[in-house]
């Protein structure tokens, strides 16, 4: 998904950065991930995928004009059955050779609440999948980690961390993918939940 999202709820939701800061979404691990699922009667999909970027770009002193994109790269979308996903991945449902990438592009940020180094907000954001883009808010958690980007890092790299959390809804049919068809088994609304950490390495 392209998602710059989450970082104006983070900022509003935590401590101020000195000067406006970069997190890259692009985790070197393969940790940062999003889970998606499908619970039609008959059937419950499941499916994953870490093939995830985006950079999140920050200001305190103008947090208002705060950037950010989250992005998927759709052909990295994973569930256990090898036919489903070929079914998945090709010209009838996502049509991943012709549109590569799910993404989210931050919008507004709603009723955000703070508590130190964390928050909470409402994001409201541009969901791109198939070609089709289409408002949605999105709730959220944002954790501002200082200095601890060490310790993901084994000590490699220095610098801080931005955490985002979010379990959100989307409706299949809205983006143009077989609406209507086969709800027995593959259900309309396709449950998503993020998890991922941006890094700001130290220069």
């Amino acid at each position: 998904m392209k998602i710059r999202l989450i970082t104006l709820a983070a900022l509003l939701a935590t401590q101020a950065f000195a000067e406006e800061t970069a997190f890259d979404f692009k985790d070197p691990k393969g940790v940062n991930n999003i889970v998606f699922k499908l619970d039609a009667p008959l059937e419950s999909i499941s499916g994953t995928t870490n093939g995830i970027s985006g950079v999140v770009l920050a200001d305190p002193a103008n947090p208002e004009k705060i950037q950010g994109k989250i992005i998927v790269d759709a052909k990295s979308l994973t569930v256990p059955n090898p036919m489903m996903q070929e079914h998945m991945l090709g010209a009838e449902w996502l049509e991943t050779a012709k549109y590569p990438e799910i993404t989210f592009e931050i919008k507004e940020v709603l009723n955000s609440k703070k508590n130190e180094n964390s928050g909470t907000a409402d994001v409201k954001g541009i969901f791109t999948l198939k070609g089709v883009s289409k408002e949605v808010i999105v709730p959220i958690n944002a954790t501002y980690l200082p200095g601890r980007l060490g310790d993901r890092t084994g000590g490699k790299v220095q610098g801080d961390l931005l955490v985002i959390r979010t379990n959100f809804q989307i409706n299949r049919g809205d983006y143009g993918i077989k609406q209507g068809e086969n709800l027995d088994k593959v259900s309309d609304v396709i449950d998503i939940s993020l998890a991922v950490a941006g890094a700001a390495p130290k220069k």
